[in-house]
Parts: structure tokens; C-alpha cells; sequence
């Protein structure tokens, strides 16, 4: 992710009666705004659900016009919510869901379908196929030899490459195979491609403007982050014209204007930014070797590697509160193991295939002990990432933040301190990534100076320490693997 303020030398000077900037952050199931001043305190908010769709199994879809609609009442709530004027705002930073995209009509603007979610299964099949492909072995095979030679981590990262559903090259490639709309666009050059910061930036610009930025890239399949542009060879191998895919620019940049006919004024675009490099930003993970934990819809571990990039392989309740003290009044889940495969199961194991399970239900479990089998699920899954992540990356860690609806849980935060023997930071802001989008938004005009600036301003709520040793939990982690492993390739067999 680069945060050069607005590309080079391009910073642009904030409005001089600008008190104000928006971080927008358009979640898997959230969409939020808030309004920060300048000691990055949150003074008006606004939140809306996000509308899933689930058309058939596996399939997981939004509606564009309808998440459009949500975007704009947001801010319009928001900045109503903070006493302010749209004139008050120097900057509009947009935080987004990753690898969730859609596919549009470059002449009228009019989607093709809805969006296609990251979480979205359809393309299964596609990747079993590409991954097993001799065109891949090829690659892999060739890959390693150029490296034993060279010493290229690129050629170390393009040995060890392979498709997964989550990233969107394969659900383009489906796109393409199966929508005939699409098809007949891309011949006519007509077709655009984008995620959904692409799609909002190209809404609220009345089409002016196409562009991402560099982490909503990234997380296509088809980005190059050794060389800082699309892949001509993933492309080739998905049959995915480079005439669909939209300029790459810096995350912090002078993207364009609102157009005044929104909100009346035209508020600048100034960051677009992955919602994990957002929170990563807003957890001021700035330094070489400082980790993010988000626990939200999905659990992320991110690791800050410096200038080099690196390659890893690989309704029971109504509040986090609640569970907590459902988890804590007993003294553990007699047995019952959860694994959290939703939509498949990601690194270390990629398999999409997985389901989510129960195991070891007995006539004396109660719903305490499923909430805390979930809760310890998060817990363990944390820890193999984190190994999987020191096994991977030879990177000392110096600090572990954490951020994420989930982080408000007391239990899981202290299980995975103890987990993985290490302090956990835990914020007063637990929406990292508005802030995040705010932060690089802010930098772009001036509204902040530095980065040191935004470290002053970060505030911690509290530091949860190793208690147990996490040989306590080995027997149990053991059983929860046992688990996790029994429910893969669940929907082959179906």
C-alpha cells in the first residue's frame, strides 16, 4: 500500500474553512461513516446494514444502486450528525471491502450484474482447475528453478502462487465465461471492471473518473506488487483482458471531486484503501515488523514488511458483551469444537469446499457451551494464523493491535494473548478502518501533517497480556484441528 499524499508531489491544500474529514467504511455487513476533527475524534456517525444476497448456494451478492443509496444517506446522516456543513469537509477517505466486485457498461454506466462478494463460492471449480492446470505446474516448476538461481523473492512468490475463490480473477473469468452481456461488451471494448471502491468513485464522480488504487488491486490475483501493475501473465492465464482492468494509482491521492450535484459541493476523493490496509493504517501500524489483528466478519492478520513485499502460503446471541460472560461461566466447552468455514476455509488449509460445523454434541450441551466452542474457535484460528505468519515471514514483530467488532470480547482476546504468548493492544476506536480511510484522506490535503502526528493521536484502551501458558490449551487445539480437518471438501461430496 503506498501512501504517498495525492502522488508525487501533488498534496493538495485543504479548504480553508475546512474543519473536517469523512472515513467511509463499506464493510461486509456494515457500511459507516464517521466525521473526525483534528484530534481524529469521532463527532457525527452514521451506520446502515448492508443488504446480502444469496441467489443460489454459494452465490453471495450485492445489489449496486441499493449499497449506492446507503453510500450517500451515510455521509448525508453523518455530517447532519456532527453539526456540520458538506462545506466543512476537506477530504472523503473510502475504506471497502476487498475482492467484492462488479462489471458495468463503459458508454451508459449501467451494471451488468450485482456485485459478486469475496465471499462468493461460484468460481470452485475454476480454481481446482487453473491450480491443477499443466500451465501452472509450468509456471510454479519454471519459477523455482529462476529463483535457485536468481535469489528473486518475485520468482519465490510466483513459485508458490495459486488461485483462490477470494480473490476476484476467478469470478471474473466465470463472469466472463457465462454472462453473454459481458461478453459481447468486452468485444465491443465497452466493459469495465471494478471493485467496489472503483464503482463508488466512478458513481460519485458521474463517471469522470476510473481508477483503484493499490491494495483494492492486490487483492484481485492479477496485481504484480513487485512491479506495481496488472500481471500480464495472470491475465493470460485467465483469459482476462488488461482492457477491462482500471489504472492503479496511490492509495493517498488526489482521485477527483465529488460532483456538486450530491451533496452540493465537491467534497475531494483522497484515499481508496482495502478495509485491512485501512485498519492496518489506523492502528498506526507504521513501522516494519507491527502486526493488526481485525476480528470482524472474517479474522486478518497483518504484518507490516517494510518495503519489501512478502509471500505466505497458505445466531445464539445479541452482543459481544453477551457471550463474553457466556464463555467465562464455564470452565470450558465439555468437548464441543466450532469451525468457522463459512465461505470455505482460507490459509493455511484453502479449501472452499469446507463447511461450517459443530462437533462433539452431546445430550448435556447448552447453548453456553456453543457460544463458547465459537468463541474459542476465534481464538485458535488466530493462532494458526499467527503461526503460519512467523513460520512464513522472517520478520521480528514488535507490536500486535487489535480492532474488529470481535475485539470488544474480552475472553477471545485474552484466549489468543495467551494463545500466542504475546501483549495484545486493544484501541478506544474499534472502527480502524474509517479511521484508517480518514487518516490517508487527511494526509492528502494537510489536514494532518505526518504520520507522527496521527501516532500522538492513537489512544489505547487496554493492554491484554499472556496469563496461561499456551500449553493449557494444546490438548484442546489438537481436538479443534481434528475438527477442522473433518469438515473439508464437505460440498464435493454433496
Amino acid at each position: 500500500m503506498s501512501t504517498q499524499p495525492c502522488g508525487p508531489g501533488q498534496r493538495r491544500a485543504e479548504p480553508a474553512d475546512a474543519r473536517f474529514v469523512l472515513g467511509l467504511d463499506v464493510g461486509s455487513t456494515v457500511i459507516r461513516c464517521h466525521v473526525y476533527d483534528r484530534t481524529a475524534r469521532v463527532r457525527g456517525s452514521s451506520a446502515g446494514k448492508v443488504e446480502t444476497l444469496y441467489p443460489k448456494p454459494g452465490w453471495v451478492e450485492i445489489n449496486p444502486e441499493v449499497l449506492w443509496a446507503q453510500f450517500v444517506a451515510v455521509i448525508k446522516d453523518a455530517v447532519k450528525a456532527a453539526g456540520a456543513q458538506m462545506s466543512d469537509i476537506a477530504g472523503l477517505g473510502i475504506s471497502t471491502q476487498r475482492a467484492t466486485f462488479i462489471t458495468w457498461n463503459k458508454k451508459t454506466g449501467v451494471p451488468f450484474h450485482n456485485f459478486i462478494s469475496w465471499q462468493d463460492t461460484r468460481a470452485s471449480e475454476s480454481v481446482k482447475s487453473l491450480n491443477n492446470s499443466l500451465l501452472m505446474k509450468l509456471l510454479q516448476n519454471s519459477c523455482r528453478l529462476l529463483h535457485l538461481v536468481s535469489r528473486s523473492q518475485r520468482m519465490l512468490t510466483m513459485s508458490r502462487f495459486v488461485f483462490t475463490t477470494q480473490q476476484a480473477c476467478p469470478r471474473l473469468m466465470w463472469v466472463l465465461q457465462n454472462v453473454p452481456e459481458v461478453q459481447k461488451a468486452v468485444e465491443e471494448d465497452n466493459c469495465c471492471f471494478g471493485t467496489i471502491d472503483t464503482w463508488l468513485l466512478h458513481k460519485l464522480t458521474k463517471g469522470s473518473v476510473y481508477a483503484t488504487d493499490v491494495s483494492n488491486a492486490s487483492t484481485t490475483g492479477c496485481f504484480d506488487p513487485f512491479k506495481m501493475c496488472w500481471s500480464g501473465l495472470i491475465t493470460f492465464m485467465t483469459s482476462i483482458p488488461l482492457s477491462v482492468l482500471p489504472p492503479v494509482k496511490d492509495t493517498s491521492y488526489q482521485f477527483g471531486s465529488v460532483d456538486e450535484e450530491i451533496f452540493g459541493v465537491p467534497i475531494p476523493i483522497t484515499a481508496l484503501v482495502g478495509d485491512q490496509q485501512a485498519a492496518m493504517f489506523g492502528e498506526c501500524c507504521f513501522h516494519r515488523g507491527d502486526v493488526k489483528l481485525t476480528m470482524g466478519t472474517g479474522t486478518f492478520l497483518d504484518i507490516n514488511t517494510g518495503n519489501r513485499p512478502q509471500h505466505t502460503l497458505g445466531d445464539l446471541f445479541t452482543d459481544a458483551a453477551e457471550t463474553e460472560k457466556m464463555a467465562k461461566s464455564l470452565e470450558d466447552s465439555e468437548g464441543v469444537y466450532f469451525v468457522p468455514s463459512f465461505s470455505g476455509l482460507q490459509a493455511p488449509l484453502n479449501d472452499p469446499c469446507a463447511c461450517a460445523a459443530f462437533m462433539g454434541l452431546k445430550p448435556s450441551t447448552s447453548k453456553y457451551h456453543l457460544v463458547r466452542a465459537i468463541l474459542e474457535s476465534i481464538a485458535y484460528r488466530n493462532k494458526q494464523l499467527y503461526e503460519l505468519m512467523q513460520k512464513e515471514i522472517d520478520i521480528p514483530v514488535t507490536t500486535i493491535r487489535a480492532d474488529g467488532g470481535v475485539c470488544k470480547n474480552g475472553f477471545v482476546m485474552q484466549m489468543t494473548s495467551d494463545l500466542i504468548n504475546e501483549n495484545i493492544d486493544r484501541p478506544t476506536d474499534f472502527d480502524m478502518s474509517c479511521l484508517g480511510a480518514a487518516s490517508l484522506a487527511g494526509l492528502a490535503v494537510g489536514f494532518w501533517n505526518d504520520k507522527e502526528e496521527l501516532q500522538k493521536l492513537r489512544k489505547s484502551e487496554m493492554v491484554f497480556r499472556p496469563q496461561k501458558k499456551c500449553q493449557e490449551y494444546a490438548l484442546h487445539m489438537e481436538n479443534w484441528v481434528k475438527a477442522v480437518k473433518r469438515s473439508m471438501n464437505w460440498y464435493t461430496n454433496m
